[in-house]
């Protein structure tokens, strides 16, 4: 019986697609003097920002790119991000029915911290853990482990609700259930043409409310 359920935070009950991709882009014209197509920069969602920062520049001290990027989004942030339809209505619900919820990101604490003040989350989210929690990110289970362990609940009775392949993987190692969103974009193309058997998901939803048949 799921009497848990654990929700990654960007492109899953957080709007904040454009506002990452417009950082990479601003990132590209100050560093290279150009913009990157779309599609390479979703498909580094979900990844830790400093690996995604080395890989798309490998010759730029990885403070400066970072500080780039930080900027924008210190500076566009809260004003470009909103709540995905449908998610406040769930966890009201959930709360109703006493399920213990927790936030798994990769997100830094400070920044996930200012969109659960602006949109009143906190009282939802007792339990949150970033990306300064840990020392190993998703796929590795660790931080799945580390809500688990604080909110006292079990794997084989927690769903963990994400949007990219590392939220389904670090659910799996985790021994959780795992949803995927289907409005997210880092796996449009393969929400389309189908996942690898390693990579599937065991439930997809097409609205947050369905997590509710779950239970």
């Amino acid at each position: 019986m799921i009497d848990t359920v654990l929700f990654d935070f960007d492109g899953t009950i957080m709007d904040t697609n454009e506002v990452i991709i417009q950082s990479w882009q601003e990132t590209f014209r100050t560093l290279k003097g150009r913009e990157e197509d779309r599609d390479v920069l979703l498909k580094t969602f979900g990844e830790p920002l400093e690996y995604t920062m080395r890989n798309f520049f490998p010759d730029v001290p990885l403070e400066k790119g970072l500080e780039i990027y930080r900027g924008y989004q210190r500076d566009n942030f809260l004003s470009d991000i909103h709540l995905f339809p449908g998610v406040r209505e769930l966890l009201d619900e959930l709360t109703q029915r006493q399920i213990k919820m927790g936030l798994v990101t990769s997100r830094l604490r400070h920044t996930t911290q200012q969109a659960l003040d602006k949109f009143d989350m906190n009282r939802y989210f007792g339990y949150v853990v970033t990306a300064d929690d840990v020392t190993r990110h998703k796929p590795d289970p660790q931080s799945i482990n580390i809500i688990l362990e604080k909110i006292g609940s079990r794997p084989e009775q927690s769903i963990m609700v994400g949007d990219t392949i590392f939220d389904i993987l670090c659910a799996r190692n985790a021994g959780c259930t795992s949803v995927l969103v289907s409005w997210s974009m880092s796996l449009a193309e393969k929400l389309q043409n189908g996942f690898a058997p390693e990579e599937t998901p065991d439930r997809i939803i097409d609205d947050p409310r369905q997590i509710l048949q779950m239970l």
